[in-house]
C-alpha cells in the first residue's frame, strides 16, 4: 500500500530509569554536576536541591521549554520539552548521566526503563487533524455525529505488549492536537526490561533510539497509509 511520508517535529523526549527506592544523595549529584563542568560543555548548567530531589537543569529561553534531569527516590527522570535537542543527543545525554549517576549514587540495578517520544506532523491531504482522524484514519465521520457534539480531541490508542517478536512494550497514541488544528499528535512510549548498572550503559542509549525509530519508521508509516487524496475516479 502506498503511504505518505512526513518530517516529524519532536516536541518531547522523556526517559525514566527506575531503581530500588532510596533517598537521593544530594552531595553525590552535586559532585556529578561539578565533574561534568570540569569536562567542559556540560549537558546541564544548573544544580539545585528541590522538594522532589536534586535537580540538574538548563535555563528556559522561551515559555514551555523544559530541560532537566531530577533524581527521585525511585528513579532518574529526564525531560526535554520544546527544545532543540535531537534524538541522538538526548540518547547520549541519558547514557552519560545514567552511567555517572549509577556509579556515584549507589544504584545497583535499573529495574526498568521507560522512554516517551512525542512528535507532531501535518497530514498532507487534510487541512484539519480531527477531519483526518474522522474521515481518514478512523472512518467514523458519520458515526461521530450521533454524539451531538464535535470532539475537541479525537484519537486512537494502541498497546503492544512484549512477546516473542519483541521484548519491548509499546504504547502508541495518535490524536488531533488541540493547540494547533493542523497538527497531528503522535506519541510512542517504550518500556524495557531490567538492566545491570555496570559499564557505560550503552543499552540505555539504544533503547531511546529504538523508541524513536518505532515512532518514525512504523507509526508514521501506519498514519501515512490513511493520509491519501480523495479519489476523483468516476464510476
Amino acid at each position: 500500500m502506498a503511504t505518505t511520508s512526513y518530517t516529524p517535529r519532536t516536541i518531547a523526549f522523556l526517559c525514566d530509569l527506575l531503581h530500588a527506592a532510596k533517598t537521593p544523595d544530594n552531595q553525590a549529584v552535586q559532585q556529578l554536576h561539578n565533574e561534568l563542568f570540569g569536562q567542559g560543555d556540560p549537558p546541564y548548567s544548573s544544580f539545585a536541591v528541590t522538594p522532589m530531589g536534586p535537580l540538574l537543569t538548563n535555563p528556559a529561553n522561551r515559555p514551555g521549554v523544559v530541560s532537566q534531569v531530577v533524581f527521585l527516590p525511585d528513579r532518574i527522570q529526564f525531560r526535554e520539552e520544546y527544545g532543540g535537542l535531537t534524538c541522538d543527543s538526548f540518547a547520549e545525554r541519558v547514557r552519560t548521566i545514567a552511567t555517572m549517576a549509577t556509579e556515584r549514587c549507589g544504584v545497583d540495578q535499573i529495574l526498568a526503563q521507560q522512554v516517551t517520544i512525542r512528535s507532531l506532523i501535518n497530514p498532507r491531504n487534510y487541512a484539519d487533524s480531527i477531519e483526518f482522524m474522522k474521515d481518514g484514519l478512523l472512518g467514523v465521520a458519520e458515526e461521530v455525529e450521533c454524539l451531538g457534539r464535535d470532539p475537541r480531541i479525537l484519537g486512537l490508542r494502541l498497546v503492544f505488549p512484549p512477546g516473542e517478536e519483541s521484548p519491548t512494550a509499546n504504547a502508541l497514541r495518535i490524536e488531533s492536537f488541540h493547540q494547533d488544528p493542523r497538527s497531528l499528535y503522535v506519541e510512542n512510549q517504550g518500556t524495557f526490561r531490567a538492566l545491570d548498572s555496570e559499564g557505560d550503559l550503552r543499552e540505555v542509549e539504544e533503547n531511546v533510539t529504538e523508541t524513536y525509530r518505532f515512532l518514525v519508521d512504523r507509526a508514521l508509516r501506519f498514519v501515512g497509509a490513511f493520509d491519501q487524496a480523495a479519489s476523483t475516479d468516476q464510476p
